[in-house]
């Protein structure tokens, strides 16, 4: 089977989707925090590291791509193509300001998944018109941990998302414990959480109160 195929099924399947960010991990390395969420069951990871050199990025997805790989976990890298090429990640997320779609499947084929950040129900109709292979929704609330993102879209682009694109979505964007649930009652299954898993003190306590909180919600 296919790194694109597995990649897709596993959007579909799963309930959260981890991003690394470092410098927010309390002194702990990707390699430790990724080590954590493997353990616990998660099986979608993004490597999203903006201002590390590119020779340590690549030695650290090197062994990310064989963690996750061990684990039987898709292994998502942002934005930087040529990294994802060389590791064999299987999928590359881009934004609405990289390279076009089109020209990333130039770059990694068909055997690897590409998402796209997407902030409108124009965006998304776009996405899924251009071969996306899975769209990130948001950011839902607001959000601290990336520089150049904009204003919250809130759920009423959420819920469009759910009743009109017919791709898997992950829903991204200031989510947190205490509003998750609130998330999966308008209609996202999968959720992409950064801070609220690498800063917390324990990261196997933190993703078993989500997916209760999830599992709730779902249920109610």
């Amino acid at each position: 089977m296919s790194a694109r195929k597995i990649t897709k099924k596993t959007i579909l399947d799963t309930d959260i989707y981890c991003l690394t960010a470092e410098k927010f991990s309390q002194g702990r390395s990707n390699l430790e925090v990724i080590k954590a969420m493997l353990d616990n069951g998660i099986k979608l990871v993004q490597y999203r590291e903006k201002e590390k050199k590119m020779g340590l990025k690549y030695q650290e997805c090197l062994e990310i791509r064989k963690m996750t790989r061990d684990a039987g976990a898709a292994f998502i890298i942002n934005d930087d193509i040529d990294l994802a090429i060389l590791v064999e990640a299987d999928g590359v997320h881009i934004g609405q300001e990289d390279f076009p779609i089109e020209a990333v499947r130039k770059l990694v084929g068909n055997d690897m998944a590409i998402g796209l950040s997407t902030h409108s129900p124009e965006q998304a109709r776009d996405a899924l018109n251009r071969g996306a292979d899975y769209i990130g929704v948001g950011p839902v609330f607001r959000t601290f941990t990336k520089d150049d993102v904009c204003d919250p879209v809130g759920f009423e682009y959420l819920e469009y998302v759910v009743e009109n694109i017919d791709i898997p979505f992950v829903a991204i964007g200031g989510i947190k414990e205490n509003n998750v649930a609130e998330v999966i009652r308008h209609g996202a299954r999968c959720v992409a959480l950064v801070t609220e898993i690498v800063e917390a003190d324990n990261i196997g306590n933190k993703i078993n109160a989500l997916r209760d909180a999830m599992q709730s919600a779902a249920e109610s």
